[in-house]
């Protein structure tokens, strides 16, 4: 029993402590075999390629046929039949063929391999096609041919481009005269081997470059090191000459750096470049963050109009050159990102993104995937303040010299985004929230034809969620609409439409705003999802909707009848009937759009209930508490508010709330002057109600604050925000106590477990005591 019991502990303790750390590592071997196996058929696959392209095989082939195999005789050894008999053809072959050394031409290397699969297609299997490069993708199949030759670039091919296009070698010989340094390796546009991960052309330089360099060069150009003297090589040529040669190392280390974590994991098989220090690592960010950009701009000028859209020239040869550079580069930016952790770092990354949008028009998929990046790094709630703004820097760029398509990508990313990130809402996540709705809105109004249609399908889809849960009224139907994110969903567009239908702007723009017309299908979705379960459990959900209508109707100046959805709320039992006692902390109706069970029919809940009526009520009015019509407005509000007074004081059937009726009487008597202010003002006019332009010109310029009831507006909403800054104040107090108890917390748990592991220790150490105790007893009776 003694050692199962042992057994048993070791296997929880087993499982509690190591199970995770084991289980995790037999995986990460399983994949790191899996990627060396693919590894392994890539390169057997490359070999075939390579044996193809050289065509070795099919020429001894062919040798082969012509010839039976044998040492050929050299003229001084033959006849003068043999001679005649063909032994000369032989004897120029092998002339013809020991000629030929070093680099050969284009049109004598296709010839080679035409030959050689001509003389050998019975051989040569469906494996054994050359495999196209990794970073080809659809853009990249309309270069020339002159682009896919291979590495290096002549003294005769420089010729050649100098007698057909004059202009481009002139061009090269001013602002890049490394260029027309016939290197043999050195191939500017050959982003086929950058991205590939070929080796690096440093260490193809002939021998006798090789032996000029130091000693310390040559130790770290064998071990594939980057050292900081390479670094600065690279920035003074990319500063003083704008160099591409230095730009294209600099992207291949940038791209080593990018994947650093990958290749620590992996061992750095198939790193270019490795990285052992955190300087050069720093080095070679910066240096591709900074100076990239600028030399793409010096080779590649972007003009941009007054009205703000940019101009690259995408036609010639040199930005089918430079386009898979630019491919690499931004492609190693989206992977470093998502590594990074260090605000200022990220926010160099992002600025370096913004100087090079311009260039990424033509890709659209890469402008898709880097939105989705974007957006991502802006919705995240965990991340900072100057990230996340920094992020949605290069997305309103993108909206702005993006075209239609382009736009209408980015819009509906940021809102799926916003979506997304509304999903968790506290009063930690509420300030970033508000963030991105007050951002995410200014981007509906730049294109506002394309943002009438991406707005009006997104409004679609949430009237079709409303009608969906009252067609099927089933247990959980509703639960698609009384949710966090169809709250902020509604909340948001109402904010779009509030910012870009206000009246200065469309006088400023001479014409009404093409979201104009969306504000009535948005006002009946948030109306209907209003009344959808019109139970005191979800009047806060009620409240958030009121609060959306409000700022909308007192932007676009429209009115929208919002007295009836809170006099349906005084009118409820809820507000009726004589509340229960409670200890209960008032409920925060900033963060809550449903109430628990808990505060049904509470006194602290009806009192919180009865704040946020009076609160929504006199905001509504006081939209319209300049308006030459506010008597009429008010009347049935008053006339509503004075029945329900009476039916609550009552002392039979009543609430016995006196905080609400005093507070609702002193909502009365506020409208009741306002409304008498106003019926003073309107008897001195002269004008009927016919005449549009002077009744909307009726108290313009009057400060409605002054108004009575504007004046009891803005002393309730100082005092609102005094309470909310003090209970700010006291939450921040209980999280940092909180975290400390947690601590405490823990810490007592490590000493708790540290005892737990004594005792058994101690207790296996006392089995052991017993075991030798009985096998020294045993032992003496064998003496016996």
């Amino acid at each position: 029993m003694g050692s199962s019991k042992k057994n048993l502990k070791a296997t929880k303790k087993f499982e509690k402590k190591h199970l995770k750390d084991v289980l995790d590592k037999r995986k990460a071997g399983a994949k790191l075999k899996q990627k060396l196996q693919i590894r392994e058929k890539q390169k057997a696959k490359r070999a075939q390629d390579s044996e193809f392209i050289k065509g070795s095989k099919e020429g001894q082939d062919g040798a082969a046929v012509k010839k039976p195999a044998g040492k050929v005789k050299k003229v001084t050894e033959m006849s003068v039949d043999d001679f005649f008999q063909g032994g000369f053809e032989d004897i120029i072959d092998n002339k013809a063929k020991a000629g030929k050394l070093g680099k050969r031409k284009r049109g004598d290397t296709k010839e080679a391999e035409d030959e050689a699969s001509e003389g050998s297609e019975s051989e040569v299997s469906i494996n054994g096609a050359p495999v196209a490069s990794d970073s080809d993708d659809d853009e990249s199949g309309d270069d020339d041919d002159d682009d896919a030759a291979g590495p290096g670039m002549s003294k005769e091919a420089m010729k050649g481009l100098a007698e057909k296009d004059p202009e481009f070698y002139k061009f090269l010989k001013e602002n890049d005269p490394e260029a027309l340094d016939f290197d043999e390796n050195a191939d500017l546009a050959e982003v086929d081997e950058l991205s590939a991960g070929e080796e690096d052309s440093d260490s193809e330089l002939p021998k006798k470059k090789r032996k000029k360099g130091n000693k310390a060069e040559e130790v770290a150009a064998q071990t594939n090191e980057l050292t900081r003297s390479q670094v600065a090589a690279w920035r003074k040529a990319m500063t003083e000459t704008k160099s591409l040669r230095a730009t294209r190392q600099v992207v291949l280390a940038f791209r080593c750096a990018a994947h650093l974590n990958e290749a620590d994991e992996e061992g750095q098989a198939d790193q270019r470049r490795s990285i052992n220090s955190p300087e050069v690592f720093n080095d070679i960010l910066l240096l591709a963050l900074k100076e990239v950009p600028l030399v793409m701009n010096h080779h590649l000028p972007v003009k941009e109009s007054a009205a703000g859209k940019v101009y690259v020239q995408t036609e010639g040869k040199k930005f089918k050159t430079l386009s898979l550079l630019l491919k690499s580069y931004i492609s190693s930016i989206m992977h470093l990102l998502s590594s990074l952790s260090d605000d200022g770092t990220i926010t160099v990354t992002l600025l370096a993104i913004v100087e090079i949008l311009p260039y990424l028009l033509s890709f659209k998929k890469l402008i898709k995937a880097l939105a989705k990046s974007m957006v991502n790094l802006w919705a995240q709630a965990a991340g900072s303040h100057s990230s996340r703004v920094t992020a949605f820097r290069v997305i309103r760029r993108l909206v702005i010299i993006g075209d239609k398509g382009i736009r209408e990508t980015v819009l509906k990313a940021v809102y799926q985004g916003l979506v997304q990130g509304c999903r968790v809402t506290n009063h930690n996540t509420l300030p970033g929230i508000d963030m991105m709705k007050f951002s995410a809105a200014g981007l509906w109004g730049i294109d506002q034809a394309v943002g009438y249609t991406t707005a009006f399908t997104f409004i679609r889809q949430l009237a079709i969620h409303l009608r969906n849960s009252i067609v099927n009224n089933k247990n959980n139907s509703f639960r698609m609409v009384y949710n966090w994110q169809f709250t902020h969903s509604l909340d948001f567009w109402a904010r779009v439409l509030a910012e870009h239908c206000t009246p200065l702007k469309e006088a400023e723009a001479g014409k009404e705003s093409q979201l104009r017309p969306l504000i009535y299908p948005l006002v009946q979705v948030t109306l209907g999802a209003m009344r959808l379960i019109p139970t005191s459990l979800y009047f806060p959900l009620r409240f958030h909707l009121v609060r959306s209508l409000l700022v909308l109707s007192q932007a676009a100046d429209v009115y929208i009848p919002l007295a009836s959805p809170l006099l349906e709320v005084l009118n409820s039992a809820e507000m009726k009937k004589p509340p229960k006692a409670s200890t209960l902390k008032p409920l925060d109706f900033a963060v809550s759009y449903r109430a628990p069970k808990a505060y049904l029919r509470t006194r602290v809940y009806q009192d919180g209930i009865g704040d946020e009526v009076a609160e929504l009520m006199s905001g509504f009015l006081y939209i319209w508490s300049k308006s030459i019509s506010f008597p009429e407005l008010a009347l049935p509000v008053i006339i509503q508010l004075k029945r329900w007074l009476k039916q609550v004081s009552s002392k039979s059937s009543g609430n016995k709330n006196a905080k609400l009726v005093s507070q609702f009487s002193v909502l009365v008597q506020k409208l009741e002057a306002n409304a008498k202010f106003i019926e003073e003002k309107r008897a001195r006019v002269d004008f009927a109600p016919k005449h549009r332009s002077q009744v909307d010109a009726f108290l313009k310029d009057f400060d409605a604050a002054k108004t009575p009831l504007g004046a009891y507006v803005v002393a309730q909403a100082a005092a609102r925000a005094e309470r909310a800054k003090v209970l700010a104040e006291a939450r921040k107090e209980d999280e940092k106590k909180r975290k400390e108890d947690e601590k405490a917390g823990l810490k007592g748990d490590d000493d708790v477990e540290e005892e737990e592991e004594d005792s058994e220790e101690d207790v296996d150490l006392a089995e052991e005591d017993d075991d030798d105790e009985e096998e020294g007893g045993e032992d003496d009776e064998d003496d016996e």
